[in-house]
């Protein structure tokens, strides 16, 4: 592994595989390590060394906007785990105002992330034995104070999980002042054990399995009924419903409930309410794609479920429809742009771009800049799209088709190989003389040329402005957050966004008015 190295020149570093790329402001590197976090080893760089690079930038930047990254992180890009890890590194270096507790208290958005916080302060404090949680950050524990009257006995039982630090621990831990009786009443069950145990898909249908059944027609028709009444019930939750798609097909629903299901997963109102990464949506998609693999390593009652599901099979293109409208929805508060501007999508379909987006996901850095650059091209009229690798190719494909257009991309990827020559997508609109108003790469970054000459996007974009599109602009959407750029940034029109939910276009308007990609996270309340 090659690690950044400072050369003579000021700001310019050798990336990860020693190709000339440009450092970033402390606070530029923070946002796009933060919004593209992930507690996986990325290609070019294992998770403690990624925790120490964000420690380090946390001291360095200053604290008021670490805590509005960490509430936008929460808020704005849908993440969870890192908006702690934000909070608990910032409660150790900073005190004497009440900066951690409003922050602790926005980034709380869910019961369980409570007792999520604390455990988080434990590791990364490296709190051990019968008090690991003493000398807790009082200003931390003024913000979990306040967080917990957010929640309701549902929402506290649905949580209210046998982990390491249980929530009636937090609550003896953090002493929650509560703002009624009735929030006193919810504090006294969580203190003695007695919250009235939650009404959830993952409930009903653990003791629906604990239970013997006669026959495996038995048991499918017991799991055919119990999703029926889920559905009905209104109480399976959107993320729920879009992971259960096969297992709700395979159970052999009726028709009325598979309406239902895509009369929910295609609602604009539940798509927005949802706050989906847009690349959940293609994992739903390709799963039901391969809904007619065989079975592996399945019990004769389970091969039986399936069996008996076999007539809803039929309603897969239905739900898949559903689907491709919920994608649609999401993209359809995207500002895009009109015929007027010229627009130019590239994505990097490089080896270091394979990785998963986490450990237990089949999605690849790769699948998330192919859906955002689809996301888009649905909603710009003048525009084409590409891939990069050894080679960069364009690709025509239907403006609106988006998870369609997607698994396109996908199935072609190996066309043009797994270097990551991006400087291609430059030289080819520069020796063409092709005008365009916006280029955009979606990318982790690490672009180097693998071609034998010694030509760099760096220089072919600024000739490409001097010679054919004074005014164009190149966009690199950092998918990875390695902290350098293949370009120079706010200079000669390039600019750098990151992240991995459609809320990362948000950004490019604020870019248009002169702004920065850090303009929306300034604009943050506390």
């Amino acid at each position: 592994m090659k690690f950044n190295l400072l050369s003579k020149a000021k700001n310019i570093l050798a990336n990860h595989e020693s190709a000339r790329a440009y450092a970033l402001s402390p606070e530029m590197e923070l946002y796009t390590t933060v919004v593209t976090w992930s507690l996986n080893d990325s290609f070019y760089e294992k998770d403690e060394n990624r925790l120490n690079r964000l420690r380090s930038l946390v001291a360095k930047c200053n604290p008021v906007f670490v805590g509005k990254l960490a509430v936008y992180a929460r808020t704005k890009m849908y993440m969870r785990s890192v908006p702690l890890v934000l909070v608990t590194e910032l409660a150790k270096i900073h005190s004497g105002d009440d900066l951690i507790a409003r922050v602790t208290d926005k980034v709380i958005n869910r019961a369980d992330e409570i007792t999520e916080l604390l455990a988080c302060y434990q590791q990364l404090n490296q709190r051990t034995g019968p008090k690991k949680l003493n000398r807790l950050s009082k200003q931390l524990q003024k913000g979990l104070s306040a967080a917990f009257n957010k929640f309701d006995e549902y929402q506290f039982a649905k949580y209210n999980r046998p982990t390491e630090i249980k929530l009636r621990d937090a609550l003896f831990l953090v002493h929650p002042k509560a703002k009624d009786e009735l929030q006193q009443l919810l504090f006294n069950k969580i203190s003695e054990g007695s919250l009235q145990p939650p009404y959830t898909w993952e409930t009903e249908l653990s003791a629906l399995g604990q239970l013997n059944f006669d026959s495996g027609e038995a048991k499918a028709e017991a799991f055919k009924a119990k999703w029926q009444e889920l559905i009905d019930s209104g109480k399976l939750g959107y993320m729920a419903m879009l992971r259960n798609l096969r297992n709700i097909l395979e159970a052999g629903v009726s028709y009325q409930h598979i309406q239902k299901v895509c009369s929910v997963l295609s609602s604009p109102q539940q798509v927005a309410k949802a706050k989906q990464f847009p690349f959940r949506y293609l994992s739903a998609y390709r799963e039901l794609l391969n809904i007619e693999a065989k079975p592996q390593g399945r019990s004769f009652a389970e091969k039986v479920t399936r069996l008996l599901a076999n007539g809803n099979m039929g309603y897969t293109g239905e739900v898949l429809e559903a689907i491709e409208k919920a994608v649609q929805a999401s993209a359809a508060n995207i500002k895009g742009f009109d015929h007027n501007m010229r627009i130019l999508l590239a994505c990097d379909v490089s080896g270091s771009m394979q990785q998963p987006v986490s450990a237990k996901s089949k999605v690849l850095l790769y699948d998330v800049g192919l859906m955002l650059a689809m996301l888009l091209q649905s909603r710009c009229k003048n525009v084409q799209v590409g891939m990069f690798g050894d080679k960069w190719k364009t690709i025509t494909v239907p403006r609106k088709n988006i998870l369609g257009n997607v698994q396109e991309f996908y199935k072609r990827e190996g066309e043009v190989g797994y270097a990551t020559n991006g400087h291609l997508v430059i030289k080819d609109l520069l020796n063409n003389r092709v005008q365009m108003d916006k280029v955009m790469l979606f990318t982790d970054c690490q672009l180097w040329n693998n071609t034998g000459s010694n030509e760099h996007i760096q220089t072919l974009w600024v000739q490409y402005k001097q010679k054919v599109a004074p005014a164009a602009k190149l966009y690199l959407f950092d998918l990875q957050g390695y902290g350098q750029a293949p370009l120079q940034t706010m200079a000669n029109d390039v600019y750098l966004v990151a992240g991995w939910s459609d809320k990362i276009f948000e950004a490019l308007d604020a870019l248009d008015r002169g702004g920065s990609a850090l303009t929306e996270i300034q604009k943050i309340e506390l």
